[in-house]
């Protein structure tokens, strides 16, 4: 069997990077393989600057950073991971940047050039209702400026049309969407489990 590389996808807000940890932690292990935890932007020097440059990198200009960040992430990481039999989980991956873009003022087009290359995964969507991801962004001491530009209904729209768009033939990505609301984490990641289960079922997909 080989190593499942997962990403866990959603509005900022949503609960990715508690379920992507939980997620982890139930994958290491799972049929014979340890499992590894990464997010994106990465914990390098060159994602550390590019989130703390936020405020100052837009549009074009911070698309292709966390596009560069992406290209090391992937080259130097996830694939070598992957290559020696462990699982992958990454808080946030190609989808964050079809959204989080979008709200920076990129059409949908241009941003697909430049993460049109990068490895495929798994992708697990957590959606809620919008004022329960509002809620627990309120009570953040800190925000993005994406955070405070994107509304999260407007994150939840772009992230089904990104959805939309890689279940396309030509994309064919396996995607599965998980609604969060009213639900514990180790409930959700249970679904995610027996999500996993069945994409192994031959002549499932």
């Amino acid at each position: 069997m080989t190593a499942e590389f997962v990403a866990v996808e959603g509005p900022t807000g949503s609960g990715k990077t508690t379920i992507a940890g939980l997620l982890a932690h139930r994958l290491n292990g799972w049929r014979g393989h340890e499992a590894v935890l990464t997010a994106e932007p990465t914990r390098s020097p060159f994602g550390d600057l590019v989130r703390a440059s936020e405020w100052m990198l837009q549009g074009r200009a911070l698309a292709l950073a966390l596009a560069a960040d992406r290209a090391h992430h992937v080259e130097s990481m996830i694939i070598p991971t992957l290559d020696s039999g462990k699982h992958v989980i990454t808080d946030r991956y190609v989808q964050s940047s079809m959204v989080l873009h979008r709200i920076d003022g990129l059409e949908p087009d241009e941003i697909w050039t430049y993460n049109q290359y990068f490895l495929q995964c798994t992708t697990v969507y957590l959606v809620d209702r919008p004022e329960v991801i509002a809620s627990r962004l309120a009570a953040r001491s800190r925000a993005t400026r994406l955070e405070l530009t994107g509304t999260p209904q407007r994150q939840l729209e772009y992230y089904r049309d990104a959805a939309a768009f890689l279940a396309h033939p030509d994309h064919n990505w396996i995607q599965h969407t998980i609604d969060c609301y009213g639900r514990r984490p180790p409930e959700i990641v249970d679904e995610i489990m027996r999500l996993l289960n069945q994409d192994r079922i031959p002549g499932h997909l």
